[in-house]
């Protein structure tokens, strides 16, 4: 992937249907997206984590090719929340695949239930957090998940449990190869996990486990199960760890997040924003450096304002929105990847449910 930072300045993408370079419009519009089903046979509902696999992912001798997409089911059949099993994967040349179906959860829950913590490792395993439910409801005491390890053909080799993680909603990995640091939002107790790997040929194992974070409002919630620390972005330039808190309405800065060995707390919040903010999910960040985060629309809600991706600045300056459903409550993960001045953009609309697939040339 070739390097697009000094020589184009600030690069924006994703803008409310623009495409900035620096402060001066360059594409219009943006282009009519491919929408994808991301339904498997088996029928599961509610997409939430969406991961690319790597320009430079090693796991050959499995399905997974660089560039594939895979999204992680929350839903089964009967869209009970807390009981999907299933991760999909759409190919990067138009393919559709069921790449993992889990067994039901060991405790006597009929799903595993896939959350947004998704990610690929070049090495070739996909990690992903489960929070399971007993009935489909918040109301039975859930259990608190746990991370799934995988490998390139799909099949489980080991689970990662620990009293750290209680509530894996959504993930964010710094990927060295042999070595990585995942860091994991917990939203049954509102912290932040950073979980130190060492990625071999036959599986992952956690070395260390340290809570960097803390104190992010939480909740159970009928609507979105629960409402906790969500979307998290590491910018490994600052070893700046950003944090959606989605009862918060608020989005958080945590300093020396790869360094420290203390509980940070919450860190600053950097972006605080009534009018545009709507329970703030999951983020990513856009290769200008902005963040695009979504909106649970049951915080802060507004009817006007559905299912928006918001656009703001790291020093908290909202950009621009658009949406991904007319409709309250489409909009959850999203990831977006970088090559040969390439950028694609996938966000899921969970209403559908769709993955939105936007393709665009990042100027020279």
């Amino acid at each position: 992937m070739k390097q697009l930072v000094s020589a184009v300045s600030a690069l924006a993408v994703f803008s409310a249907g623009t495409l900035y370079a620096g402060n001066h419009v360059t594409i219009p519009f943006l282009p009519t997206p491919q929408m994808v089903s991301t339904v498997p046979p088996n029928g599961d509902q509610n997409p939430y984590g969406v991961a690319f696999v790597p320009h430079d992912f090693k796991g050959g001798g499995g399905p997974l090719q660089s560039g594939d997409i895979l999204v992680s089911n929350f839903n089964n059949s009967d869209n009970k929340q807390g009981t999907g099993t299933t991760i999909v994967r759409i190919g990067a040349d138009g393919s559709f695949s069921t790449f993992f179906a889990g067994p039901p959860h060991p405790t006597g829950s009929s799903g595993l239930g896939l959350s947004t913590a998704l990610a690929v490792l070049r090495k070739g395993f996909v990690i992903v957090g489960n929070v399971p439910s007993m009935d489909g409801t918040i109301e039975t005491p859930p259990e608190p998940g746990s991370l799934l390890v995988i490998d390139n053909q799909g099949h489980l080799v080991s689970v990662i449990t620990d009293p750290t993680i209680n509530g894996p909603w959504d993930m964010t990995v710094d990927d060295r190869g042999e070595h990585a640091t995942a860091f994991v939002s917990n939203a049954f107790i509102g912290t932040v996990v950073r979980l130190e790997l060492r990625v071999g040929s036959d599986g992952v194992m956690v070395t260390k486990k340290t809570v960097i974070a803390s104190g992010y409002q939480h909740q159970g919630d009928p609507v979105t199960f629960v409402d906790g620390p969500t979307g998290l972005v590491y910018d490994a330039d600052h070893d700046m760890l950003f944090v959606a808190s989605t009862v918060d309405n608020a989005v958080f800065a945590v300093q020396n997040a790869e360094k420290t060995n203390t509980n940070n707390g919450t860190g600053n919040i950097i972006y605080s924003d009534n009018t545009h903010l709507h329970g703030p999910l999951a983020m990513v960040m856009a290769p200008n450096g902005h963040l695009l985060v979504s909106n649970n629309d049951v915080i802060n809600s507004d009817p006007t304002q559905p299912s928006e991706i918001v656009e703001f600045t790291v020093t908290g300056q909202f950009v621009t929105q658009f949406s991904v459903d007319p409709a309250q409550g489409g909009s959850f993960g999203m990831a977006i990847n970088v090559k040969d001045d390439i950028a694609t953009f996938a966000a899921v609309d969970d209403n559908v449910p769709n993955l939105l697939i936007f393709t665009l040339g990042l100027p020279d």
